[in-house]
C-alpha cells in the first residue's frame, strides 16, 4: 500500500464480484473510500463487503439496476450526502453472455446494451454535476479488448463496448474544460468474467496469440486502474488503455 488514493471517494458499479471486486479491493488498499453497486447476487456483495472491512474500509453498498436512472441518481445522491461528493466513478457493471447473433433473443440484446452502455451514461450524468462544480473528477469506463481490435467476440458484447468507447471519447472532450478526466480501460481475457465462460479452445487460442503467452488477472488490471484514477495521472483523458498481454 502506498496511499495513492488516500481519502479519495470512489464508486464502482458492478463491484460485488470479478474485476469489480478487485477494483474495490485495490482502491481500498490505497486508502480510498469505496462504494459499489450490484444487481442480484447478495452473497457476493456481502463477501466483498467483508473483504473491504478486513482492509479497514467501511464500504457503502447499493443494490439496483444500473440502467435505472432513478437508481443512479439515488446512489450518487446518497454518497454526496454521506461523503460530500464523489471523486471517482468506475463504470464497470457488465453482462457476460456468449451466444451467436443468429440465436440471440431481443431481450438479451437489450440487457447487454442497457447494462454496458446505458448504465455508464446514467451514472456519468448523475456524477458529473458534482464533479463539474468541484472542477475535479475522474470517470473510468471499463471496456474490453474486442472493442479495440477485430477479434472473435459475442456481437452484442462487442457492440456495447464499442459504444462505450465512443461515449468515452465524446465525454472526455465535453468535460475536459471542467477539470474532469474520462478514460477507458479495455483489458484482454482475464481469470474472471468472460475468460471463464469461453470454451477452453478459445482461451488457448488467445494464449497462443498473446505475446506474453497467457491471459491476465483481475488483480493486474486493478493495479493499473489505481494509477488511472489517481492524482498521479493528471494529463490523460480520452485515452484507451488496453492491457491484453500483447495481442
Amino acid at each position: 500500500m502506498t496511499g495513492r488514493l488516500e481519502g479519495t471517494r470512489c464508486l464502482v458499479t458492478g463491484g460485488s464480484r470479478g474485476l469489480g471486486r478487485e477494483l474495490c479491493l485495490a482502491f481500498a488498499r490505497e486508502g480510498a473510500r469505496v462504494a459499489f453497486t450490484f444487481r442480484r447476487r447478495e452473497a457476493d456483495a456481502e463477501d466483498t463487503t467483508l473483504r473491504l472491512r478486513a482492509l479497514g474500509c467501511e464500504p457503502q453498498c447499493f443494490q439496483g439496476d444500473v440502467a435505472d436512472g432513478a437508481h443512479a441518481q439515488a446512489v450518487v445522491g446518497a454518497l454526496t450526502r454521506a461523503w460530500g461528493g464523489l471523486d471517482v466513478l468506475v463504470n464497470n457493471a457488465g453482462v457476460q453472455h456468449v451466444v451467436p447473433l443468429a440465436l440471440l433473443e431481443e431481450p438479451d440484446w437489450d440487457l447487454m446494451l442497457n447494462t454496458c452502455l446505458k448504465g455508464p451514461y446514467l451514472f456519468s450524468r448523475a456524477a458529473l454535476r458534482g464533479m463539474i462544480r468541484a472542477r475535479k473528477g475522474t470517470i473510468l469506463n471499463v471496456g474490453v479488448f474486442s472493442s479495440e481490435r477485430i477479434v472473435e467476440a459475442p456481437a452484442h458484447y462487442a457492440a456495447a463496448k464499442a459504444g462505450l468507447r465512443g461515449l468515452t471519447d465524446a465525454l472526455a472532450r465535453e468535460v475536459g474544460r471542467h477539470g474532469v478526466r474520462v478514460n477507458m480501460l479495455s483489458p484482454g481475457l482475464l481469470d474472471v468474467g468472460l475468460g471463464r465462460m469461453l470454451m477452453p479452445h478459445r482461451v488457448e487460442e488467445y494464449r497462443a496469440q498473446a505475446a506474453l503467452g497467457r491471459t491476465g488477472t483481475a488483480e493486474e488490471v486493478a493495479r493499473m486502474a489505481v494509477f488511472l484514477v489517481s492524482d498521479e495521472n493528471t494529463f490523460m483523458t480520452g485515452a484507451r488503455v488496453t492491457p491484453d498481454g500483447g495481442l
